[in-house]
């Protein structure tokens, strides 16, 4: 399974652990790094303070293995965290939210490397242009927010191909190895998987919202918020509220209120299923009736079935 991503990043396979909000803590990166694969911490809900803490873990849990982080660029304390990533020598950030042209050179001459997340064939090319090392498709069956483009996995994956020569990772409805070797067939040298492992042991989320997640059937999350940031949810109390509002034309500035603040600690942190704002992926329907599982396991498992597939078509 070697790619140019397992060279980029120094790990045994090119699979990476989505940087998830209250998942993604340093339990959950060090797992999968362990693991072979590359884990994230995703700062999207941290202060500087509690990111510095998360990356002093986790490089204590994995022995000199490599690990990053992923930083929104959205967030208003995005300059913080670079800082902190910085002083803590972490060797790898991934980018989301915004425009990766600020931060790319200023990562690089600090010896980072840096992955940009997109949803579209036309970013995957500007991403190029400002310099990153590789670039992350993400298809609109990702949980949480997703591109206004809402484009597929399945369709974004060959158009990224042609638009950038960088190394590119393949993100959203990943959940298996066949999954995996499908998107390899479409240009995609790694994965990087979300909701899969946001239903781990080592996940931060709380055991109601994995237990909820694991119950989904197919239909039971959908795309709702277009008029802010398109967003995938799970049906329930605040999917409800929002669906509602929607439905009736409520104003951008409505629907933020609604939404209010904290929305995603209470439903995935803290459990409350049914007035939390709860974000999975499609894919999660798929992993009905599982057990939360160690990361190792789930690990394990997405070699084995990437080589059985492999086999059966040669």
């Amino acid at each position: 399974m070697k790619t140019r991503i397992t060279e980029l990043f120094g790990i045994e396979y090119p699979i990476i652990a989505g940087g998830m909000v209250w998942c993604s803590g340093w339990k959950l990166a060090s797992a999968v790094s362990n693991a072979g694969g590359l884990g994230l911490i995703g700062a999207g809900s941290m202060t500087a303070e509690v990111l510095q803490e998360h990356i002093v873990q986790c490089k204590e849990a994995t022995r000199g293995l490599p690990f990053g982080v992923n930083v929104p660029l959205m967030k208003p304390n995005s300059a913080e965290l670079m800082e902190v990533i910085a002083q803590e020598k972490v060797p790898v950030v991934f980018t989301s939210a915004g425009s990766p042209k600020k931060w790319t050179s200023w990562l690089h001459e600090r010896g980072i490397k840096v992955a940009h997340v997109v949803a579209s064939s036309t970013f995957a090319r500007k991403c190029e242009e400002t310099g990153v090392d590789a670039v992350v498709a993400e298809g609109f069956e990702a949980g949480g927010h997703n591109g206004k483009e809402e484009t597929t996995t399945m369709c974004l994956i060959p158009a990224a191909r042609k638009a950038t020569s960088l190394p590119l990772i393949a993100a959203g409805g990943i959940a298996s190895g066949e999954a995996m070797l499908a998107v390899r067939a479409l240009g995609a040298e790694g994965v990087q998987i979300g909701t899969l492992f946001a239903l781990t042991q080592e996940s931060g989320a709380h055991e109601a919202f994995k237990r909820r997640c694991l119950d989904l059937n197919e239909g039971d999350t959908k795309l709702l918020l277009r008029k802010l940031s398109p967003t995938r949810l799970v049906k329930g109390g605040f999917y409800n509220a929002i669906e509602e509002a929607e439905n009736r034309g409520a104003s951008p500035e409505e629907l933020l209120d609604i939404i209010g603040i904290g929305k995603t600690k209470v439903g995935i942190f803290d459990g409350d299923i049914e007035n939390g704002e709860l974000e999975i992926g499609q894919v999660a329907s798929l992993l009905k009736g599982n057990d939360i599982e160690p990361v190792a396991t789930v690990m394990q498992r997405l070699v084995l079935e990437y080589e059985q597939a492999l086999a059966s078509l040669q």
